[in-house]
């Protein structure tokens, strides 16, 4: 897979998040930055990701995928923010 088709695969699915994808073959990292993580923990961040590409994964069309969340506000001071 290709860092645009785990992108559309995410927007399709979740509504109201912007993502950053990077990766190849089927190793990716996603950040996903949107309203829908406010007041939700780590792991329920992290499983509304894992369940939009659980088809995927399932597969094996994707096998590592690494997974950073933010809601807007975190976004603006998040490290990850400043180079994007």
């Amino acid at each position: 897979m290709h860092p645009t088709e785990v992108k559309a695969l995410l927007e399709s699915r979740l509504d109201g998040c912007e993502f950053h994808i990077q990766g190849e073959g089927c190793d990716f990292q996603v950040v996903a930055v949107g309203e829908v993580f406010e007041g939700l923990s780590r792991v329920k961040r992290q499983q509304l990701i894992y369940g939009a590409l659980s088809d995927e994964i399932a597969s094996g069309a994707l096998h590592a995928v690494t997974i950073k969340t933010y809601t807007p506000e975190q976004w603006q001071s998040a490290a990850e923010n400043q180079g994007v």
